[in-house]
This record gives C-alpha cells, structure tokens and sequence, in this order.
C-alpha cells in the first residue's frame, strides 16, 4: 500500500510518528493531531477553503445524524469495491465525516487517505479518525503517485478531471459523474428529516457556502424558524476509470 507522495518532487513519503519523509529531503513535519501539510504551490492567503465557522457547523449538523443515511450508504458502497492491501482516497474530505465511516467499513484491508484544502477541516479530520492517513492539499494537486488509487470518493467536493484520472488505477472505481468512466452502479436515497432546533437550522446554513451568498433580509427571516421538516435526496454514483 502506498501513502501521500512529495508534493515537491513526487517521491513516495516514509509515514512516521512525527513526520512525512522524503528521500530527497523535502520533509513535511506533523501537526499535534496528526496530519501533514502538503499545500506548497498556493501563495497570498494564508488559509484556504472553508473556515472555522463553516466546519464546526457542518460539524455539529452532520452529528445530529441527519446525513446518516448517506454516510451509512457510503460505507457499504466502499466495502462492496473494496481491494485487499489497496488504496481509499477521500478527496475533498472535509471534517472527516463519511472518511471515518469509509475507514471503519474497510478495516485493515484497504488504507485510507483523506485530503482538503482547509486545514480548520483536516485538524478535525485528522482527530476524529486515527486509522486513516490526512494532509492538507488541493484536488488540483494531491499528493499521491500516478495510478496508486483503487477507491476515490468526491462527497459534496471539488472535481478535478485531470487528478482524478491520473491518480486512479486502470478498472479503479470513483463516485462521482463524468466522461471518461463507465458507470458500475447508482444508489438512490431519499429521506424525510427533522431539524428539531434553531441551532440545527443554523449549522445547515452556515455549513454551506449559500450563508454567504444570502440577503441580510434572507437571513434574518431564517433565523426566526424553531423547526424544519425538508426533504433530502441524494446519488451515488460508482464509475469504473476505462
């Protein structure tokens, strides 16, 4: 099985307590919780992706488990294609939510990484699920060697063509919809859910990049809601690369 790659020169990284080694001495030190840095090529800002506040809220929705369904439905997914001593990438993963439950499905039989471009996301990621590999990174930059990938999840992320194409192996499985892929299967899931809270509503809103997007107005007349009952309806949809 192999891990992240050097996101400088390419070579594979030695996975150590503190670091991420690479042979050509372009090293990438740990942080407390236990993800590696492998953002280089982006220069200004000094945080990218989502921010603390969109995270913690995604965060506390997600764990009132109205997602729930989805995530469960992803485990399987994953342990249905799963490849013994292969490779899981959860590109785009976020605060670790449906990583976890992919690396719980698969146990030891496959090793599973995950990447975002927010490190606010990946500090959660990373300590939620010790069993899987995380870093920060672009998915329109990860860090893992050409054709090294069996499994890779796109969840409500960024789709980079490209990438995708290059780190997946030949007959490897994606979840996501586009050209160059021949569909395996498509799971419809369609669901009821109850926001029994102020603060449930809220967290829903802010987890999404709509919050900033909305009217004052809008906003406001949000806030005044107690309950919500909304329909959920989602697609997984497996591609095999050709």
């Amino acid at each position: 099985m192999v891990g992240f790659c050097c996101p400088v020169c390419g070579a594979a990284l030695k996975n150590t307590e503190k670091a991420c080694i690479c042979p050509n001495g372009h090293n990438f030190d740990k942080a407390k919780a236990g993800y590696v840095h492998l953002l280089t090529h982006f220069s200004g800002r000094k945080t990218h992706g989502d921010n603390k506040e969109m995270v913690r809220a995604r965060r506390a929705f997600l764990e009132t488990g109205a997602y729930a369904p989805l995530k469960n439905a992803i485990a399987e997914t994953s342990k249905k294609y799963a490849v013994t001593n292969g490779t899981a990438l959860d590109s785009g993963c976020g605060e670790g939510y449906y990583t976890a439950a992919i690396a719980e499905a698969l146990g030891s039989k496959m090793q599973v990484l995950g990447f975002d471009i927010s490190k606010e996301a990946i500090n959660l990621a990373a300590k939620r699920c010790k069993t899987a590999q995380f870093a920060v990174a672009s998915a329109f930059h990860i860090p893992v060697a050409d054709e090294s990938v069996n499994l890779l999840f796109e969840i409500f992320s960024p789709y980079s063509e490209t990438e995708f194409l290059r780190v997946l192996k030949s007959g490897g499985v994606a979840a996501f919809t586009r050209t160059g892929y021949t569909l395996s299967e498509s799971v419809h899931l369609q669901n009821e859910i109850t926001l029994p809270t102020a603060a449930d509503i809220q967290n829903l809103f802010l987890m999404t990049p709509y919050y900033y997007k909305t009217g004052k107005a809008e906003q406001a007349r949000l806030q005044t809601l107690q309950t919500l009952t909304t329909e959920t309806e989602f697609y997984i949809l497996v591609y095999q690369k050709r």
